[in-house]
């Protein structure tokens, strides 16, 4: 398989109409070091409009036949040293499409540890072996072949140990043979059953699992982690059980083709044997790492889902943010940051249990609000939020701005709050205050602070914590980089973290691009950072387009317009009376808006030589500049008073903020302490498969209380809500 059979290959797999030469191109611009989000944005002409999707699926497929090509020139060379490489097997080799394919042909050239079989063949039974498997010789006498091979010094001194060491021999052929293994497989796969049985008589969470079966094939991504997390912590016993019988005969028709030779029986139960011994136990293993594998994509898949949900919140931008990290013995920590994220002010208030300076604690709040003009009060989620939120209420009341408050999911701002990038942000700040400064900073920019969190500790995930590491990592540095090059970064104000994840950028750079920053003062043009050390050309290149400034010596820097592009993008407003400049003036802007619209890109691709996507993608930036496009979102849900679960009943309508998505349905927080589940067959009056086809982490949503267990602090939600009459 060369380079260009394996475009063709994955122009044909991933069957997404795409032609060779989109594949062709885009397999180019990725060997040129071009990053996913520069190609899908201002490569448009060269892949054909292929979304960020496409693209890596493009990139991962071309990395696994890159792989598989790599492979298979090992393979024929080690086989071809073994002399052994014969143009049918080398043919079959060639031809392979899938690893697992490749490594059973390869496996009986595979060298191996002392086997039975290997043994039995240094005691010289290799010969009666094959005389077996031909199934040509039908001897009278079959044993005294046999005595010829009785050797003390070789250990083989009766009969039966010379039949079993043939049979050894035999059995590891049939366990090597590529179409034993394909039989197998198929066959396990299936018809084969899960089965778990519990391990012990305590109370677990995989009661459930102490005596289960379900067939292989239908064992949703679900209950395979929850399986294998059991299994791991001791509490289940897992195993596939097979049609053992049905396979072996299977086995038999393809391997015995004369029933009427001296040696039936021992190929049988050679046959036997090499499954049983060899074949079933590796089988199972593959089908349960399988399983295991598309579970763990599935499960990473749906973190990465709801982390580009999380990350891509609209911004709260403009407001002056009370952030407070609830707490009892050690204080509720407070910070009041302005609309830059600037901390103005930081307190601790001792409001709850055990001090109980409630009235203190609310004139604190109180004078600050006032003195500060704070917009909104931003309340972590973790211990004493509720009492928290109560105290917010009052403060409400009393305030004469228009107030309100929200409560934001905490999670990962601990973490945050003892690294290193923390310390360096907020130097001499105690640990939780500098959680405080998260909360209200992820209400005002999510995407700028959430970066700064390793993704795994924000809370919107299933089973992250079983998935392989490196797997889950990678997926999400991906969904960090897409969702801040789609947004853009202010060049001026982001902080390394951000920065490192723009498109050709990384931590080196990006510490460079700060640096800099701080030695020089503010950029004005997107040029400028071609003086900064490090930052060469194809940097240049890769990143420009994705970084905002907003400076009158470089107007078309507050847009996604690249560089590159600037002369068409200055010819095309010069050709409805405009100029870069323009762009600065708010009432300037709705005029050219409205004369943007005039103009058809089709009509201008010739004259301009620009393909037309580019065209539209330049027409758009323009009519917007300074546009952050997770604007167009839904704004999260402020609260004036405070709701318990106590106060919850049963038909209740509330809107509510959906926190978590897994695969059996929704957590919306609806203002009380526990999140509430929409079970997925709630979702909708429609049969639903997946969750995601409703609802996306952030999405606000209408539902009705279905049910209140108040012992168990459970919340049953639906968004099957009663038509009007």
């Amino acid at each position: 398989m060369d380079e260009q059979q394996i475009v063709k290959v994955i122009s044909q797999e991933l069957g997404l109409g795409l032609g060779l030469e989109q594949v062709r191109r885009t397999v180019e611009l990725l060997d040129g070091g071009n990053t996913i989000p520069f190609i899908s944005r201002y490569r448009k002409e060269a892949t054909g409009d292929l979304d960020e999707e496409v693209l890596r699926k493009i990139e991962e497929r071309l990395n696994y036949l890159r792989n598989l090509m790599q492979r298979k020139e090992e393979v024929l060379r080690l086989i071809a040293e073994q002399e052994k490489l014969t143009p049918e097997l080398e043919e079959k080799i060639k031809l392979a499409t899938k690893m697992q394919e490749l490594e059973d042909l390869y496996r009986p050239f595979r060298p191996k540890r002392r086997t039975r079989a290997t043994k039995a063949k240094e005691k010289g039974l290799e010969p009666l072996a094959q005389l077996i498997f031909s199934q040509k010789d039908d001897l009278d006498e079959p044993d005294l072949e046999a005595e010829k091979y009785l050797d003390e010094e070789k250990e083989l001194v009766e009969i039966p140990q010379v039949w079993q060491g043939a049979r050894d021999i035999i059995a590891e052929w049939v366990a090597d043979a590529p179409e034993a293994r394909a039989l197998a497989r198929k066959i396990s796969w299936e018809k084969g059953v899960i089965v778990s049985r519990g391990q012990t008589e305590e109370h677990s969470p995989y009661e459930m699992y102490y005596d289960y079966r379900e067939p292989v094939k239908k064992l949703p991504p679900h209950r395979v982690l929850a399986l294998s997390r059991g299994e791991r912590e001791d509490f289940l016993k897992v195993n596939l059980e097979v049609p053992q019988e049905e396979i072996i005969g299977l086995l038999g028709r393809k391997f015995i083709e004369n029933k009427e030779f001296f040696g039936l029986e021992h190929i049988e139960e050679a046959i036997e044997d090499g499954y049983k011994r060899l074949i079933q136990p590796a089988v199972e293993r593959e089908i349960r790492n399988d399983i295991w594998d598309k579970a763990e994509e599935h499960a990473i898949t749906i973190f990465a889902s709801n982390l580009k949900k999380l990350l891509l919140q609209p911004p709260v931008s403009g407001t002056k943010i009370m952030g407070i990290d609830p707490a009892f013995r050690t204080g509720s920590k407070l910070v009041i940051v302005d609309e830059t994220g600037r901390v103005l002010a930081t307190e601790t208030i001792y409001p709850h249990a055990p001090q109980n300076k409630w009235e203190l604690g609310l004139r604190v709040l109180v004078d600050l609000v006032e003195t500060h003009a704070v917009d909104i009060i931003a309340i972590g989620n973790g211990t004493a939020c509720r009492e928290t939120e109560k105290l917010a209420v009052e403060v409400i009341e009393e305030s004469k701005n228009e107030l309100k408050y929200i409560v934001v999911d905490e999670a990962g701002a601990s973490v945050y709050s003892a690294s290193p990038l923390a310390k360096k942000e907020l130097p001499g700040m105690d640990v939780s205050m500098r959680g405080a400064v998260s909360i209200a900073r992820r209400l005002q920019d999510p995407l700028a602070e959430l970066v700064k969190i390793d993704p795994k500790s924000l809370g919107v995930g299933m089973y992250q914590h079983d998935v392989t590491g490196s797997k889950l990592k990678e997926k999400l540095e991906q969904v960090v980089e897409s969702c801040v090059n789609h947004v853009g970064v202010d060049l001026n104000t982001a902080s390394p973290a951000l920065l490192s994840y723009v498109s050709g950028m990384n931590s080196r750079v990006a510490g460079a691009v700060v640096k800099a920053r701080e030695e020089n003062g503010i950029f004005h043009a997107r040029e400028d950072l071609l003086d900064v050390k490090g930052f060469g050309d194809k940097t240049f290149q890769q990143a420009a387009g994705f970084l905002r400034i907003y400076s009158s010596r470089d107007p078309l820097a507050r847009t996604p317009i690249h560089p590159e592009s600037y002369s068409v993008a200055e010819k095309i407003l010069h050709k409805i009376g405009f100029s870069p400049e323009d762009l600065e003036a708010k009432d300037k802007v709705n005029q050219l808006r409205e004369e943007l619209k005039n103009i058809n890109p089709a009509t201008l691709v010739e004259e301009l030589n620009t393909g037309l996507p580019t065209l539209r993608d330049i027409i758009d930036s323009l009519s917007r500049p300074g546009r952050d496009p997770r604007e167009d979102l839904p704004k999260p849900i402020f609260r004036t008073n405070v709701l318990s679960i106590e106060d919850l009943e049963e038909g209740m309508i509330l809107k509510g903020t959906v926190r978590n998505v897994v695969d059996f349905g929704a957590f919306v927080d609806i203002g009380v302490k526990e999140d509430g589940l929409v079970h997925i067959s709630e979702m909708s009056e429609r049969f639903v498969r997946d969750p995601m086809e409703i609802v996306s982490v952030g999405d606000v949503v209408e539902v009705m209380v279905k049910g209140v267990d108040l012992e168990r602090k459970r919340i049953g939600l639906t968004m099957v809500l009663p038509k009007e009459k």
